[in-house]
């Protein structure tokens, strides 16, 4: 099993260039599905979780071509409507095609999803919202069936703003007769994306990023080029790692909008943070200030940062709460922080962090994709050498993670197999 052994305590500088967003193309390639004809992507990001939608999609009958960073997709026919556990176990986007299936093929059989273990996350949502869609939707022997000869427009009140739950629905609206809308929407740019390449194929959508979606529904969708946004959060891992460091830090090719919140936390630690047009540069020097932060769905601060933001707070000036609103399982990295000589408390969904001046480094285990990130933060400012196993949570959302961190001056590599004892690991 894979590790990635990092020797701590070198100032990152330089430029990184962000990947393609994971979460806005697993739903644009499942959205696939609702219609014919040839769609080109750009920007794909090449992690674990999207070669794993590409082998769902072929399974299901459509034709996937990849090159580097470039998708080559049509789904004029299908030979199953089935998601099986196998695939869907691994990776909780995998529920995304339930919505198209049902849409444009009358019938859905999905597992139901697996993925990181970081709380309770339920379907129930996307059932309740095809129910009111006019779809028959049953689970049996932990799988969910869902049939309809053609959906019908509805107006769907989501009881929470689901980022998956409102691309379902909104894909699944598109071929419903009739108008949606999808009130209490999450609002994420990922949602956006998909939208803007829905519209491209000829869906009629409005609203998405607010509140509100309103989808009239079409007969048919046709292809479409489409290049995927840059991943927000791997930008702001890359601006955390900065911090950490005390070093400087330019990320390319990102969205400084979509970083507002995050933006504004590493300005209250104390570091100069400078918007482009398309990057962000972050200079940090001396240790960074405490700073509470409180994760809640966009536009607040990401709960796909909590973990980054917590390893920065362990080596800051002063004491820190952070407050976990949106998976009520997500502070498994605290052991393993703690290991590395972390001063945390936690009580219920909050973790009270008490900075020190010195953390070190140790061998400690990722429990899912943003806690690896996090324990990288760490060993980066940690004295010593740490290594992180499990990481293949971490290829499910990070390309080349190594690579990009060492040609900011690192010092990091990724151990194949084996169990080389960390006294022993160089980088």
């Amino acid at each position: 099993m894979d590790r990635i052994v990092l020797t701590g305590g070198n100032k990152l500088h330089g430029t990184v260039r962000v990947s393609g967003a994971k979460n806005a193309a697993l739903p644009i390639l499942a959205s696939a599905i609702l219609g014919g004809g040839e769609c080109l992507l750009g920007n794909v990001p090449g992690v674990v979780d999207v070669v794993t939608m590409g082998k769902l999609l072929g399974i299901l009958g459509a034709s996937v071509k990849t090159e580097e960073g470039r998708v080559a997709i049509s789904v004029d026919r299908i030979h199953s409507t089935e998601a099986p556990y196998d695939l869907v176990r691994t990776m909780r986007a995998s529920v995304l095609v339930l919505g198209p299936l049902v849409a444009r093929w009358g019938e859905a059989i999905v597992s139901l999803p697996g993925g990181c273990a970081i709380g309770t996350r339920p379907v129930n949502l996307h059932l309740a919202g095809l129910s009111k869609l006019g779809a028959e939707v049953a689970i049996e022997h932990g799988y969910i069936r869902a049939k309809a000869k053609r959906l019908r427009g509805a107006r769907i009140a989501l009881e929470l703003p689901t980022v998956t739950g409102t691309e379902n629905l909104m894909m699944a609206a598109c071929l419903a007769e009739g108008t949606t809308v999808i009130e209490n929407a999450a609002k994420e740019p990922e949602i956006g994306d998909l939208a803007a390449f829905l519209v491209k194929r000829g869906a009629k959508i409005s609203g998405a990023g607010t509140d509100l979606i309103t989808v009239e529904g079409v007969r048919a969708l046709h292809g479409a080029d489409h290049e995927v946004i840059p991943d927000r959060i791997e930008a702001g891992t890359y601006l955390a790692a900065g911090a950490i460091t005390g070093g400087e830090v330019n990320v390319e090719h990102c969205r400084p909008a979509h970083l507002e919140a995050v933006i504004a936390k590493l300005r209250e630690t104390g570091a100069t943070v400078t918007e482009g047009k398309d990057s962000i540069r972050l200079k940090a020097s001396g240790r960074p200030r405490a700073v509470d932060a409180k994760t809640f769905v966009y536009p607040g601060f990401p709960t796909d940062m909590q973990a980054q933001m917590m390893a920065l707070m362990c080596v800051a000036e002063g004491t820190s709460v952070i407050t976990e609103t949106v998976f009520e399982g997500r502070f498994t990295h605290v052991p393993e922080l703690q290991r590395m000589g972390a001063d945390i408390k936690v009580d219920g969904n909050q973790a009270v962090v008490k900075g020190t001046e010195n953390i070190t480094g140790a061998p400690v285990m990722a429990s899912d994709l943003r806690a690896s990130a996090g324990l990288i933060l760490a060993g980066l400012a940690a004295e010593g050498i740490t290594e992180v196993s499990r990481v293949y949570h971490l290829d499910r959302g990070y390309e080349k993670i190594e690579q990009k961190l060492g040609g900011l001056g690192a010092t990091i590599k990724r151990v194949k197999g084996g169990a080389a004892p960390a006294a022993r690991a160089t980088a």
